[in-house]
């Protein structure tokens, strides 16, 4: 795992979420390096999120594309990895697009045949050797499921995931990479863990079905209260914001 100076109040939040991330890790026989850290920058002005890239953080996640929008401009120098974790509409999909490396949250075959349309992705890049096409680069997604059954809350139901991954499966210019769960809140963390059990054991399904241009690699579950167990139950990202940032106003 990465060290990460400390040298400010958010470098100190950082250190000390991934000293909780090694110590998960530790207790189930994971190695820390399995697990990415995606700081949830939500409401967080980018002079933050340039003090904790500056402290070592690369990858960030937004709830809003407008306010990806927003925020990018002042950051463009910046190699941060980008991930869109919120509800997105399909009619921001071309702007998710050219703003997020990662879209966490495909709810619908819609949303993402409209992903597959817009994506620059999907029409390959320059003129490769001998003018050949260059391969196409692949949009990684993730299909959120609503495993809490919460009519507030986005997301695939259970049962309508595999389907959801095989036609998602055959469309240009998109990864289908593995599962994102926003769990219901619960006060003990413990809580959470039946959902995150489940949400592997999904994952498991959609895996041997094998299907074409599918990965399953990747469980994006946890966020700041309920993130070690997540690891516990095998989560390769966790989504971090108050533990970092401070609470949102």
């Amino acid at each position: 795992m990465q060290e990460f100076p400390v040298t400010s109040e958010i470098a100190q939040n950082i250190a000390q979420v991934q000293e909780r991330i090694l110590a998960a890790c530790r207790r189930v026989g994971r190695r820390p390096e399995e697990v990415r850290l995606v700081g949830v920058s939500k409401t967080v002005p980018p002079e933050r999120v340039r003090e904790a890239y500056e402290a070592g953080l690369r990858d960030f996640g937004e709830n809003r594309v407008q306010e990806a929008e927003a925020k990018r401009p002042a950051l463009r120098d910046l190699d941060i990895a980008w991930h869109m974790i919120g509800h997105l509409q399909t009619n921001k999909a071309r702007a998710a697009c050219e703003l997020f490396h990662w879209i966490q949250s495909v709810d619908s075959l819609r949303l993402a045949e409209k992903l597959s349309q817009v994506s620059s992705r999907a029409s390959g890049g320059s003129p490769g050797p001998q003018g050949l096409p260059s391969p196409p680069v692949l949009l990684p997604v993730l299909i959120e499921v609503n495993l809490g059954g919460e009519a507030a809350k986005s997301g695939v139901e259970a049962a309508a995931a595999l389907d959801l991954a095989r036609g998602m499966s055959a469309l240009p210019g998109l990864s289908l990479r593995g599962l994102m769960v926003v769990p219901p809140f619960t006060e003990d963390p413990e809580g959470a863990r039946p959902f995150f059990f489940r949400l592997r054991g999904l994952r498991t399904v959609i895996d041997s079905a094998r299907l074409p241009n599918v990965c399953m690699d990747e469980l994006s579950m946890g966020m700041s209260h309920d993130f070690e167990v997540a690891i516990e139950e095998g989560a390769t990202e966790v989504r971090v914001g108050s533990a970092l940032f401070g609470a949102r106003g």
